[in-house]
């Protein structure tokens, strides 16, 4: 009778299976990680910018220059950051250059001509600024047609009613200075006080810019209501199916561009004491450029409010940098059309990057 022996038991336990990765489980390198952020492309292209202009003009090297470049940075900043939650939510609003001086045509002109505290324009001027923005919304939504031709529209009738009511209220196309009214001084040290670091003045609106950026980043990334921007800039259609209310979120974001222009409008006032009724015109396609240059998409669904805080320092950086390297500021516009391009190529270049496998 035969005996069968055993096999020896292994000592080790087999190896479990090899999992297999595709492209869709494979995990990028931080670098890609950071590649993949909006404003990347602009970061490197406003250390270049200033990189040039600190070797082109001595004078840009110096610490006043800074507050110069950050004071034209912010003013454009505060505007372009609404701007660019409305271009990431899918949207675009032209009029919003001439709304800033809407806005601060009605402060000036009510306070002066009811002989008014300043503080009473300062509250109507906001409800004008947030029913432009809101029927701006309202409109886009009732009709259907592009947010392009709606606020081209009122754009025309904006820059219109500045110069006629001006005119007919007080005979020019300025306003009436309202330096020496009640609540003027208030006023103005809330939008337009300065005050001083290391002996050099500095404007309150880059403290009010940078509190505004952090805002709106926090609004974009921690809040349901950054989430449906994103949602419906992506894909109106699918945003709706998944229950995100569309109506609500572009109304409210043209909204806010029009708080925006509020803001940026009282500070205007406060600064200069009088308003100029055809001033704005062409500042909203900065606003645009700024937040394109920051990495906002045109086509919607995608961006920061980072980006836009970058793209207005560029601003701010070409516009004094020109002055202080001696050149003719008749080329500025020029230099800020390249520096469009060249943003726009290289935010092109950084998300290929980022979406190689």
């Amino acid at each position: 009778m035969s005996q069968t022996t055993a096999p020896a038991a292994s000592s080790s336990p087999p190896a479990p299976p090899v999992a297999q990765k595709d492209g869709r489980t494979n995990q990028r390198s931080l670098g890609r990680r950071l590649l993949a952020r909006p404003e990347v492309g602009a970061l490197i292209a406003a250390i270049g910018v200033y990189l040039f202009f600190f070797a082109a003009a001595p004078a840009f090297r110096e610490t006043s220059a800074m507050s110069t470049v950050l004071y034209q940075a912010s003013v454009m900043g505060i505007m372009a950051l609404p701007v660019a939650l409305l271009m990431i939510g899918g949207e675009f609003d032209l009029s919003a250059g001439v709304a800033v001086t809407t806005s601060a045509l009605t402060a000036a002109i009510l306070s002066f001509q009811l002989s008014m505290n300043v503080w009473t324009g300062v509250i109507v001027a906001l409800i004008v600024s947030l029913a432009v923005g809101a029927f701006n919304g309202w409109l886009l939504i009732k009709t259907g047609l592009p947010s392009f031709l709606v606020t081209l529209g009122s754009f025309l009738i904006l820059q219109g009613a500045n110069l006629a009511v001006t005119k007919i209220f007080t005979g020019n196309v300025a306003s009436d200075s309202i330096a020496d009214m009640d609540g003027f001084d208030q006023a103005k040290s809330v939008f337009a006080s300065e005050f001083t670091i290391g002996g050099v003045d500095f404007k309150i609106t880059i403290v009010y810019w940078l509190v505004f950026a952090a805002i709106a980043t926090w609004l974009l990334l921690r809040t349901k209501f950054g989430n449906w921007i994103f949602a419906v800039g992506g894909s109106e259609a699918s945003a709706r199916a998944v229950g995100v209310p569309v109506k609500f979120t572009k109304i409210a974001l043209f909204m806010g561009v029009g708080a925006g222009a509020w803001f940026v409008g009282m500070h205007l006032l406060f600064s200069f004491n009088t308003v100029q009724s055809g001033e704005g015109v062409g500042n909203e396609f900065l606003y645009i450029i700024a937040a394109v240059i920051g990495g906002c998409l045109l086509t919607g669904g995608y961006g920061s409010a980072i980006g836009p805080v970058i793209g207005a320092f560029i601003f701010g950086m070409v516009s004094q940098g020109i002055v202080y390297a001696n050149w003719n500021p008749d080329w500025f516009k020029a230099f800020l059309g390249v520096m469009l391009l060249v943003a726009a190529l290289v935010n092109l270049w950084v998300r290929r990057q980022a979406t190689r496998r």
